[in-house]
């Protein structure tokens, strides 16, 4: 998903106008037509726009400007990076593909609990605790 695409999937999802978000990051009357091109990927707004883009729609930054794969290569290259910086493998558990992260004294302990965090969360959704609504706003303002 490229950063527009993300931006107009977060700004409907808070129920805002490209005009309301236009204005909000002092874009002035004419800033939905801006907003209109960023999520056309007409243009792309430069990093201190984005932090503002972010601010007004309440998300994370990093929210936005997540990677975009459009091939399953460049999603695998990303991976390997993974694989090389966090030495997450895959492997096969109960006869389903799966990403491991090995637990040692070593490891990335907010990472480790991050993950720990998200899948607390995905399981609370996937079993009807909480909404789609409210998992994805957890997703969108995660820090």
């Amino acid at each position: 998903m490229t950063i527009g695409e993300r931006v107009k999937k977060i700004r409907l999802f808070q129920g805002m106008t490209q005009k309301q978000l236009g204005m909000a990051v002092g874009l002035g009357e004419k800033g939905g037509k801006r907003i209109a091109q960023y999520e056309i990927d007409y243009r792309i707004p430069k990093a201190a726009l984005l932090s503002q883009i972010a601010g007004a729609l309440g998300v994370s930054p990093d929210a936005l400007s997540a990677p975009n794969w459009k091939t399953p290569a460049e999603l695998m290259y990303t991976l390997f990076a993974m694989e090389d910086q966090f030495e997450f493998h895959i492997d096969i558990l109960d006869g389903e593909l799966c990403l491991v992260l090995p637990i040692t004294p070593e490891d990335d302990m907010q990472l480790r609990e991050a993950l720990k965090r998200w899948y607390r969360m995905w399981v609370a959704y996937r079993q009807g605790e909480i909404s789609k609504i409210h998992y994805d706003q957890w997703r969108y303002t995660f820090t």
